[in-house]
């Protein structure tokens, strides 16, 4: 019974008389263009046929031509019946049409949509040669269909192929072969089939549908955060103001560059204010800081030293699949100062065994060690919240940095900016508003939706909502594009 067929996923066709036309599968709409009416309509029915199959039952299924609204069933094996009364647009003539008669031969004229579909409600019979077996038999009958289906089943020998049309050029045109080879080497430019969505259903059934244009967002971006790039890189993560999310943010950052690109990523906790990246992230079999790192950096520096030997010193994350340099938030400031050359001694330390450092800067703009950071940094990302105070301080250190030396204002120009919806009671769009703010001030500015796991406890990627991964993705492509 048509009633009994669910109306989600909720799936609507348009096709027009220019061979175009549209599939919508819940609010997600791709465009659909052919070499006629009816290989849209063709290549519609395979997709939502094999929507239906990957589901394991019928679809409803609503197209829309200049004929008129046709509601469909579509179901898993091709067969297709009427889903309702269809409704038809006026036709308008100069002159009245002359009636069909009607006899047992197959007519030539125009045919109704319910002779094309059988629905069992209705009770309506059809003679054997018109019962529907496939998407594509099933609709290929001359005359008045749905979806525009007028060619449905003709032979193709009427629209040549790419073949025919290139054999039939004159030779004269073609270019001497000795001036033109073509490579065995040529490179496959076609996207790889959809992953994501109904598209995703449809593709593993063994259509290939492209992607949508969120999916192929998506896929750049992953594609940016993936690179390696010659040399080390550093990301400063900055904002005078505590509580503006700088750690979460270093943590995030660091995650997605490294399930994407591989090893290599460092979180560096250059705060010597109690900094707090080592008790939101997992700690390694020992105990180790930035302070039983500087004594062995020689060591660590001499061409004899092994990546293997920096294992005792950092802290490794086993999902995540970064490594953290932790401070020591036990000690006071006083008792943990590094000076600017010990903070070379260490970043030299750090470049030679990782290809990326994320440093988590601290509070302390004044700091030696705050101030050679920004000397040996690649990339400022500046971490804030949606609240007026952060956002302020980090407004006002970019401005500062543009007037500190020509390093520091090349740093601002190209920085990014990103705004955390830091409280659930706030909204996204006021975080927005923020990030618009920042629009003449840095390169780019992104935000990034409130999520209970990024408040308190460990942090971990896979903790995160898919709506808040995907926002941390984008703001770390961001950053990889200054890279």
């Amino acid at each position: 019974m048509t009633q009994d067929v669910p109306t989600i996923p909720l799936i609507t066709a348009v096709v027009r008389s220019d061979a175009t036309g549209e599939l919508t599968v819940d609010g997600e709409t791709e465009s659909i263009r052919a070499s006629e009416s009816a290989r849209v309509s063709e290549e519609i029915l395979s997709r939502v046929t094999a929507l239906a199959g990957a589901l394991g039952r019928p679809v409803r299924l609503t197209t829309d031509d200049d004929r008129g609204t046709w509601p469909l069933i579509v179901h898993p094996d091709g067969n297709i019946k009427s889903g309702g009364e269809p409704l038809l647009k006026p036709v308008r003539t100069p002159h009245p049409a002359p009636q069909p008669e009607w006899d047992t031969q197959l007519s030539t004229s125009p045919l109704p949509i319910a002779n094309l579909v059988s629905d069992s409600t209705a009770r309506i019979e059809l003679p054997i040669d018109l019962q529907p077996q496939s998407a594509a038999a099933s609709l290929s009958a001359a005359g008045n269909t749905p979806l525009g289906l007028d060619n449905l089943g003709h032979d193709d020998a009427a629209v040549p192929s790419p073949d025919v049309v290139a054999a039939s050029t004159s030779t004269s045109a073609l270019p001497s072969r000795r001036r033109v080879r073509v490579s065995f080497l040529d490179e496959e430019t076609r996207p790889k089939p959809a992953s994501r969505g109904w598209r995703g259903m449809i593709a593993k059934s063994g259509i290939r549908i492209p992607p949508s244009a969120r999916e192929l967002t998506e896929r750049t971006d992953i594609h940016a955060v993936s690179q390696h790039w010659p040399g080390p890189r550093t990301i400063a993560v900055v904002n005078g103001k505590g509580g503006a999310n700088k750690t979460p943010t270093t943590a995030m950052l660091s995650a997605v560059f490294a399930r994407n690109g591989g090893s290599g990523v460092l979180a560096w906790d250059n705060n010597e204010t109690r900094g707090t990246l080592g008790w939101r992230t997992e700690q390694g079999p020992h105990t180790a800081t930035v302070q039983s790192l500087l004594p062995n950096a020689e060591t660590l520096l001499s061409p004899g030293a092994q990546a293997a030997d920096l294992s005792q010193f950092v802290h490794h994350q086993t999902g995540d699949k970064y490594d953290v340099l932790r401070s020591n938030p036990t000690m006071l400031a006083t008792e943990q100062r590094i000076a600017a050359e010990d903070f070379d001694r260490l970043h030299a330390v750090v470049t030679k065994y990782f290809r990326l450092i994320f440093v988590d800067s601290g509070n302390d703009e004044s700091a030696e060690r705050w101030l050679r950071m920004i000397d040996h940094t690649d990339q400022l990302v500046i971490a804030t919240t949606a609240l007026g105070e952060h956002a302020e301080a980090g407004a006002l250190l970019l401005e500062a940095l543009a007037q500190r030396d020509e390093h520091s204002a090349k740093l601002a120009a190209g920085a990014v900016v990103i705004v955390s919806q830091s409280e659930k009671s706030s909204s996204l769009a006021a975080a927005r508003g923020v990030a618009d703010g920042f629009g003449s001030l840095a390169r780019i500015a992104v935000s990034v939706p409130f999520d209970r796991a990024m408040h308190g406890g460990k942090l971990r990627y896979d903790d995160l909502a898919p709506a808040t991964r995907r926002a941390w993705l984008r703001a770390a492509a961001a950053v990889a594009e200054g890279l």
